[in-house]
């Protein structure tokens, strides 16, 4: 009887602190955190860049088709100059070891597409890919943005992603 009456007693104390510390952190203010993306991986600098970091960058415009077909203008800052700020080689410097490197996206919602770093560099490709924050001179929907990836030669838009949130370096191994 005496052993009941503790073990329910014991329940009784973990049930009140789990339901004091639910409503603490319910009602708890948020952070504050204006940073749109963060840099990760095998690089020189870790970053979390903000609006005002990514402004700061040469911007391009691109003309792409979108999901529906329709001619669309998106801008932004190629995805190569976001990651020399993080200390990404490119250029003569891509060679070797660089070469097994690999930028993965990743968006809010966990979706994830993977380039190869040649596919960003001048040095090899002229190819443009976009960190797009604009859609025919808005800032993008809530739906695709703030950020996204635009690749506009690509005939299916996989690697599109949506809501970027995180670029990571990693090497093939």
């Amino acid at each position: 009887m005496i052993y009941l009456r503790r073990t329910g007693f014991a329940l009784f104390l973990v049930a009140l602190m789990s339901a004091t510390t639910w409503g603490q952190a319910k009602s708890s203010p948020p952070i504050a955190n204006d940073s749109l993306l963060n840099i990760s991986g095998e690089i020189e600098r870790p970053l979390k860049l903000t609006a005002a970091d990514l402004a700061k960058l040469p911007r391009r415009t691109v003309n792409a088709k979108d999901h529906d077909g329709k001619e669309t203008t998106f801008e932004g800052v190629e995805l190569g100059e976001v990651l020399k700020l993080a200390g990404v080689k490119f250029g003569e410097e891509m060679r070797g070891k660089s070469l097994a490197l690999f930028l993965v996206v990743e968006a809010a919602d966990n979706y994830r597409a993977v380039f190869a770093l040649p596919e960003l560099d001048h040095g090899f490709t002229d190819r443009v890919i976009l960190l797009a924050d604009k859609r025919d001179g808005k800032a993008l929907a809530a739906a695709e943005g703030p950020l996204r990836i635009v690749v506009p030669d690509e005939k299916r838009q996989g690697r599109w992603v949506r809501q970027v949130i995180s670029l990571i370096i990693r090497r093939a191994q």
